[in-house]
């Protein structure tokens, strides 16, 4: 009997240990939730937030073509040797800024000394030429010499300054040294853009190799590629945006200047040329460099700045902003990028404000 109580007992408290915990559950389960915090841009964001208006534009399509900076051929010019001889005293680096007229390098050449001693030949033999016309002159005026004899002298004076004459002009063209040595020197301002000279290098006047090349660089110009595809968006005199891997960000102006009419059998491209003004050298030859053409539609749509586009999960957005308290996450359909401008085709309306810094954080942090 004792047994069959103390059961009970057991069971009983059981049931009111269990109806406790019933009890509890079920009050924490009717505790109303706490609202999640609602976000707002902090006022340090705000400071250095930038916010922009979606705006109705004219439809811009561009293309990005390739291609390599080269200096303008107009401008560069190449340094020949035009005697035989030795290369001495190289006084300039590939890449150096010259002036007209500064010293290259020196040669030393058998010609040269040649042309030295030809001069003094020639002055030599006017000396003698002057000396006897004075003496028949002399004798012409005593009797003993005759007219023909004083005509003669003189001529032969006029001949030997003819010959002097020579030889000074073909040693001024030579660097005008009679010391055996050929002076180099820079025709123009500008770099050296390509060098073949070393020193000690023996050199020949038929050569075709040049020594030197210089380039002014104030203009440089863009051998770009154009597949068939986009020719007919190529227009001679249009403006081209160019961009280089050596300054991002930085964009340099300019314009095609001339149209290859013809593709290349190998690579089945169209050459085009872009000139662009260099003043800062900052764009060098060989620099890889991406050109923008831009083609105006005639054609109305929305467009907001790039820096205002996100994409995540294969779909692009822009934060809506209406006030710190109230940004919007909102997906839109991109019809074009053209640098900083980017065309929509749905997702926003005119008039409507987006941030466009910072976006990628602002954006983080809404989905956290």
């Amino acid at each position: 009997m004792k047994r069959k109580y103390s059961s009970v007992s057991s069971l009983f408290a059981f049931l009111i240990v269990g109806s406790v915990l019933l009890q509890s559950c079920g009050s924490e389960a009717n505790k109303p939730v706490a609202e999640k915090e609602k976000f707002a841009i902090p006022d340090t964001v705000m400071k250095t937030l930038r916010i922009d208006t979606v705006k109705t534009t004219q439809l811009i399509n561009a293309i990005t073509l390739t291609g390599k900076v080269g200096s303008d051929e107009d401008h560069v010019i190449p340094v020949n040797a035009l005697v035989t001889g030795n290369i001495q005293d190289v006084k300039v680096m590939l890449g150096d800024y010259v002036k007209a007229g500064q010293i290259l390098a020196t040669i030393r050449s058998a010609e040269m000394a040649g042309y030295g001693n030809d001069l003094i030949n020639a002055q030599s033999n006017l000396r003698v030429a002057e000396t006897n016309l004075q003496k028949t002159k002399d004798l012409y005026k005593s009797g003993l010499a005759s007219m023909t004899d004083s005509l003669n002298a003189e001529v032969s004076v006029q001949q030997a300054k003819s010959e002097l004459n020579r030889v000074n002009q073909v040693l001024k063209i030579n660097g005008g040294s009679t010391q055996g040595e050929f002076v180099v020197k820079a025709p123009i301002s500008g770099f050296i853009v390509q060098k073949s000279a070393i020193n000690n290098m023996a050199i020949r006047s038929d050569n075709s190799v040049s020594l030197f090349t210089i380039s002014d660089l104030k203009d440089v110009w863009i051998q770009a590629n154009v597949y068939e595809s986009n020719i007919s968006l190529i227009k001679q005199g249009e403006n081209v945006d160019v961009t280089t891997l050596a300054y991002p960000g930085k964009v340099f102006k300019g314009k095609i200047d001339k149209v290859m009419n013809v593709l290349d059998p190998s690579s089945k491209v169209m050459k085009v040329r872009v000139v662009l003004p260099n003043p800062d050298y900052l764009l060098k030859p060989e620099m890889y460099a991406s050109i923008t053409v831009s083609d105006k539609e005639n054609k109305q749509c929305l467009s907001v700045p790039s820096q205002a586009l996100i994409f995540d999960h294969s779909q692009y957005y822009v934060l809506v902003y209406t006030s710190k308290t109230d940004v919007k996450i909102t997906p839109v359909q991109v019809l074009n990028t053209v640098g900083e401008r980017t065309f929509l085709a749905s997702g926003v309306t005119d008039g409507q404000q987006v941030i466009s810094s910072q976006a990628i954080l602002i954006y983080n942090a809404l989905n956290s």
